[in-house]
C-alpha cells in the first residue's frame, strides 16, 4: 500500500511543470488522503517515490516542499520526466499525468503598479491582468520579466511554484480553485509538481481569493 508520512511541524509566465511517467507518488503531511485508484506505488522505492527523509537527498526536495512540511500542511509530490524541448509547461504536465488542465494551475507573475505579484490560474485558461491588479487594489497591470521572476523567486522559469518563494510577494489564487476537492502547482522545478487542497494552497501563499483568468 501507499506510504504516508507526517510533516515535522506547523508551521514571465510559468506553468507548473508535474507530471508522473510511471505513475507513482507520495502523499506528505498529516491526515494526508488520497482519491481512489490515484497512487500506483511500486514494490520497491523508485526515482518517483522515497521516504520523506530522503527527500533532501533527492530532486523533490525544493523550498516549496520544506514550506509545506514545516506548516504541517498535506501535499502529494507528482513527478514526471520533463521534455527540455517542451514550452507549454502546464498542458505537458496535465497531459503527461493524466490530469484534468482545470486542476492543473500555473504560477504567474507580474508588476501591479511597479510591485511584484503572483497569480495562481488553471493553465487551461490566461491570467486577466486587468483583474489581477483590482483585486490587489491596483491600477495597472503587465507581466513580469522571466529574468526578475527568477531572481525573486529563486525557481527557474517552467518550475516557478507559488510556494516558499525567495522573496514574499503577495499573491492571488483563481477562485475557481474553489470548485475542486485538489489543485497541483508547480513544486518548484521542471518534472515536480504538488497536489493539495486549494484551501491549503490559499494557506500556504497567504493569497487571497478572486476570480483573475480568463478564456
Amino acid at each position: 500500500g501507499p506510504q504516508r508520512h507526517r510533516s515535522r511541524g506547523r508551521a514571465a509566465e510559468s506553468s507548473p511543470s508535474l507530471g508522473c511517467a510511471s505513475r507513482t507518488s507520495l502523499v506528505h503531511g498529516r491526515g494526508a488522503s488520497t482519491p481512489r485508484g490515484l497512487l500506483a506505488v511500486p514494490a520497491a522505492p523508485g526515482p518517483d517515490h522515497y521516504p520523506e527523509e530522503m527527500a533532501k537527498h533527492s530532486g523533490a526536495s525544493t523550498p516549496a516542499t520544506l514550506a509545506l512540511t514545516r506548516a504541517g500542511i498535506s501535499f502529494e509530490v507528482r513527478s514526471y520526466h520533463h521534455d527540455p524541448g517542451e514550452t507549454d509547461f502546464g498542458r505537458e504536465a496535465a497531459t503527461a499525468l493524466g490530469v484534468e488542465p482545470e486542476r492543473v494551475y500555473k504560477t504567474l507573475l507580474a508588476e501591479v503598479d511597479g510591485s511584484l505579484v503572483v497569480g495562481i490560474v488553471p493553465v487551461a485558461g490566461h491570467l486577466d491582468l486587468k483583474a489581477l491588479a483590482a483585486a490587489l487594489g491596483g491600477k495597472r497591470a503587465v507581466m513580469a520579466d522571466p529574468g526578475v521572476a527568477e531572481r525573486k523567486t529563486g525557481y527557474v522559469v517552467g518550475g516557478i511554484s507559488p510556494i516558499g518563494p525567495r522573496t514574499s510577494l503577495r499573491t492571488v489564487l483563481d477562485a475557481s480553485a474553489q470548485a475542486h476537492a485538489r489543485v497541483l502547482v508547480s513544486g518548484g522545478r521542471r518534472g515536480l509538481d504538488l497536489e493539495l487542497a486549494p484551501e491549503d494552497l490559499l494557506r500556504a501563499t497567504q493569497a487571497i481569493w478572486a476570480d483573475i483568468a480568463k478564456a
